[in-house]
């Protein structure tokens, strides 16, 4: 039962976004504080805990696949949000946000999509691991490199908060499933629905607070983040085809390249740059534009399992 509720991942975000656009009071009252800084890295934790020691040293077996996503990930997904950003124009805070949410890496929710897809989700996980540890450097520095000709960018304060919300909390819970199995393996069953949840309360937080603003730029911010992720699945796809990969591999990849961690960029644009009010918006509409994406494109590649 609860697996299956983890499967309706899409369907939870969308009820959540949609409810906090029109009850946004239900919940507004949690846009304060480190309310969301504390849900992320609760998230993250979960994460965490479902990683192992070994989990890193498949890193090794796999260098090929992990290398390309790795690359897409911090080349091509910042360079394609950039473009996206000037060719349709957007404002400084919208722009900034796609940029940021350009430069994170793969999402959480990946694993999740991967899994749906019956795509190699040893693969995901790992992928996942390596383009997050990487975020604690790459994500402020490749953020400094697109986003500072726009806005003032503190590529020093980005590097510490990705250390608190991200790597703290998935070193924390890798060392929890070291030393305490069995407290992680019976609260397990729980962790990926509960991650989940989590990433979606993120996201209906930011919509509640300014659902104004996204009711009169929806289309504007929709068409901006289906860019930027349908380019990412489409790319990964395709260039891990090309480079000879194998067809669950080239899957894997496409899904870790199009989806990003949304809810961190949501906790940087909140705390990186508190100016620019709208630029968290992106991030969640981001999260909705991307689980969506990669759920369809899950459920397509379930049927036709065959290329």
């Amino acid at each position: 039962m609860l697996q299956k509720l983890t499967l309706l991942f899409p369907l939870w975000m969308i009820l959540l976004c949609t409810g906090a656009l029109f009850w946004s009071e239900w919940f507004v009252f949690l846009n304060q504080g480190s309310i969301v800084v504390l849900i992320l890295a609760f998230v993250m934790l979960c994460m965490g805990l479902t990683l192992t020691f070994d989990d890193f040293r498949r890193i090794v077996r796999m260098p090929k696949a992990v290398a390309i996503g790795f690359a897409v990930q911090y080349s091509i997904m910042p360079l394609l949000a950039y473009s996206i950003a000037y060719a349709l124009n957007l404002p400084d805070y919208f722009a900034v946000g796609l940029i940021l949410v350009g430069c994170c890496p793969g999402g959480t929710a990946s694993n999740l999509v991967t899994y749906i897809a019956k795509a190699d989700v040893a693969l995901s996980v790992v992928m996942t691991v390596c383009s997050t540890l990487a975020a604690v450097v790459l994500t402020p520095l490749l953020t400094q490199l697109f986003a500072g000709a726009l806005v003032p960018v503190d590529s020093w304060l980005l590097f510490k908060q990705t250390l608190q919300v991200v790597i703290l909390p998935v070193a924390l819970g890798v060392l929890l499933n070291r030393w305490v199995p069995g407290l992680v393996q019976s609260v397990m069953p729980v962790a990926p629905l509960l991650s989940v949840l989590g990433v979606c309360v993120i996201c209906a937080i930011v919509f509640a607070a300014h659902a104004e603003s996204i009711l009169t730029h929806g289309a504007e911010l929709l068409l901006a983040v289906a860019l930027l992720h349908g380019s990412g699945f489409f790319i990964g796809y395709h260039l891990a085809k090309l480079l000879g990969c194998q067809l669950q591999t080239a899957r894997t990849i496409a899904v870790e390249v199009g989806m990003q961690n949304s809810g961190l960029a949501i906790v940087l644009a909140k705390q990186a740059f508190p100016m620019l009010l709208l630029t968290p918006v992106v991030g969640a509409v981001s999260a909705l534009m991307h689980s969506l994406i990669g759920s369809l494109l899950a459920v397509f590649w379930r049927i036709r399992i065959t290329p």
